[in-house]
């Protein structure tokens, strides 16, 4: 026991090892691909009226006059230091944009993650059990139909639906921002429910239909299984078959899922950007859709590094899980 202990150990270590040229790698790129993109930061700030010198001072006094090299390296030291420097749009540190978005991004991922999961996981375990009948046909249509949707047009669909004025008002949900007007004169149980109502459709459009994909690699997970000989075997013992499917069945059949974590989660976060803008949901992705639109660098910068971050911290979570239930993979 000890011994594996320590093999998992040292399996993690190497792991965060290998993560970190890949920061390296995601900060790079992205501050290649600013720099390549024409204009800089300053120009947002262009005015027929605003004589070049003060364009000239400004690009000057936020260090855009400087060789590109020393501008990457000033940075790269920077961002592993923990300075990630004053937006230029907001002019407040970045540390304190990020504050302030990232909390919104990973309540929004993480209902998402959890309706992906719970949603598709159930969807593909019910079509399994009746395979080839009607509700499977029915439900894989679905599936297929809701999987093609683009996120930013689900939104703005579920928008239309559910801000229409021939909904009663207990039907309605909110279409924007986190919180409710008045929301600070809310007991707690009534700011619990205001966030819930707000988090419903923006998750919603977020996440289903990746449960929508989860639910097709469900099905073939459980029909898998369903055919083992331990199952038949089960039932020749004479087991519910209640049992036999929830107890046995439904939880190898959950073993290969988890490797979809790890997939799942840089598609929240891309989607993200998409959702929380047409949402206007505070989140890191909108912070991001912004400062790319003002030329924040040190906004843009930051935010892909914490997206970065978070991927490969989901990456591990799932290489962690998978090096727990099989030894072998700590040697790989």
């Amino acid at each position: 026991m000890a011994s594996g202990g320590c093999a998992l150990i040292r399996f993690a270590l190497r792991r965060l090892l290998q993560a970190v040229p890949i920061l390296v790698g995601i900060v790079t790129l992205i501050f290649l691909l600013l720099h390549l993109a024409p204009g800089d930061a300053a120009t947002a700030y262009f005015n027929p009226n605003v004589s070049p010198e003060i364009i000239d001072r400004m690009r000057e006094n936020l260090g855009l006059d400087r060789p590109i090299h020393e501008q990457y390296f000033r940075w790269l030291r920077a961002f592993f230091t923990g300075d990630f420097g004053y937006s230029f749009g907001q002019h407040r540190p970045v540390s304190a944009v990020l504050a302030d978005a990232l909390p919104n991004t990973l309540v929004l991922s993480g209902v998402s993650l959890v309706l992906i999961f719970v949603v598709g996981c159930a969807v593909g375990a019910v079509q399994a059990v009746r395979q080839y009948s009607k509700l499977d046909n029915v439900l894989t249509f679905t599936s297929l139909f809701v999987y093609s949707m683009p996120g930013f047009w689900l939104g703005l669909m579920l928008i239309l639906a559910f801000s229409s004025p021939a909904l009663p008002d207990a039907l309605r949900l909110p279409i924007s921002g986190v919180t409710s007007i008045g929301y600070e004169f809310m007991g707690p149980l009534g700011k619990l429910l205001d966030r819930a109502r707000h988090l419903v459709l923006p998750s919603v459009a977020l996440g289903i239909a990746s449960a929508a994909g989860v639910a097709r690699y469900m099905r073939g997970s459980m029909l898998e299984v369903i055919g083992q000989d331990y199952i038949r075997t089960a039932r020749a013992k004479g087991l519910p078959e209640r049992q036999v499917i929830l107890k046995h069945a439904l939880r190898n059949a959950l073993v290969p899922i988890v490797s979809l974590l790890g997939l799942y989660v840089p598609l929240l976060f891309g989607g993200s950007v998409v959702i929380e803008v047409v949402f206007s949901w505070p989140g890191m992705g909108r912070a991001l859709y912004n400062a790319i639109l003002g030329r924040d660098y040190p906004v843009v910068m930051a935010a892909s590094f914490f997206f970065g971050v978070l991927v490969l911290a989901a990456n591990l979570v799932v290489d962690l899980l998978y090096a727990a239930v099989d030894p072998r993979i700590r040697r790989a």
